[in-house]
């Protein structure tokens, strides 16, 4: 049993800024899933992100999210993270 938390986070990018802000969201290592809508809601790619498959999986997502920075102008990215939980120990 997991005893990580599970966070929801929602952040609109303009198309241009589609590519860098999935590229930092990947790389902070604690994203378990990205999904990225249009601006009326609808979900155009929704990828499962693991800490073992980062690097595998960084540059196919990449892509994609190049593609579809030329197809949208506002886009939402919701993320979902693990997050230990507030009981933990913290290591000094």
């Amino acid at each position: 049993m997991s005893s990580f938390n599970h966070v929801f986070e929602q952040f609109k990018v303009a198309g241009k800024d589609l590519v860098d802000k999935v590229g930092e969201l990947i790389h902070q290592g604690n994203v378990r899933r990205l999904i990225i809508k249009d601006e009326h809601g609808h979900t155009l790619v929704e990828v499962p992100v693991t800490v073992a498959t980062i690097g595998v999986v960084a540059a196919p997502i990449l892509a994609v999210a190049g593609a579809l920075a030329a197809m949208v102008g506002v886009c939402t990215i919701e993320v979902e993270r693990n997050n230990p939980p507030a009981d933990s120990p913290k290591k000094e």
